[in-house]
């Protein structure tokens, strides 16, 4: 966990407003459940995170959360507050915010409120971030030469591995995208 810069906090800030009135304007939540989440602080998850993109991070001793004043901090990922990134960032913050209204599990009640995001665009964004992520931290991409199918890293594969689409044996490149 990582604390957020002035920048960053003025980012987050704007997305907080933005995602509070596309809520707003869903017809299920309340204006009580709207400004208890308004009170809670939010954060950045470290730079060097390549699988998650936000997470609510509940106060020590809550054990079945169920609401916005038990939620310690809600953190996401710094590159997420970028131009570029941003329609996935509202997404994800909504996606927080859901968990934060005591909707812990990842079950259809749950899906069916992250799916009124307007965006449907945006609700997709996300493989795209992690392979950005994982691609810029990769040591190694492991290449299919038949089908051009890049899988990003850390170490070798020595001719090991095949790949998923096609099956043949990939072949290790140096990734330069990350020195």
């Amino acid at each position: 966990m990582a604390r957020p810069s002035k920048e960053q906090t003025f980012e987050l800030d704007n997305l907080r407003v933005f995602v509070l009135e596309v809520m707003a304007a869903m017809d299920v939540w309340s204006e009580e459940q709207l400004t208890k989440l308004t009170e809670i602080d939010l954060g950045v998850l470290r730079s060097s995170a390549t699988q998650r993109h936000g997470v609510t991070r509940w106060k020590i001793g809550v054990r079945k959360p169920t609401k916005p004043e038990e939620v310690e901090v809600i953190d996401l990922h710094p590159r997420l507050l970028t131009n570029e990134w941003m329609p996935y960032a509202a997404w994800v913050l909504h996606h927080e915010f859901v968990h934060a209204l005591g909707y812990t599990a990842h079950d259809s009640t749950f899906r069916s409120l992250e799916r009124m995001w307007p965006s449907q665009k945006s609700s997709t964004m996300g493989t795209k971030f992690t392979e950005m992520l994982r691609k810029e931290k990769a040591k190694w991409l492991w290449i299919c030469e038949k089908c051009g199918k890049e899988y990003p890293r850390q170490k070798k594969g020595n001719g090991k591995y095949m790949c998923r689409s096609c099956k043949s044996v990939l072949r290790d490149v140096p990734n330069n995208a990350s020195q």
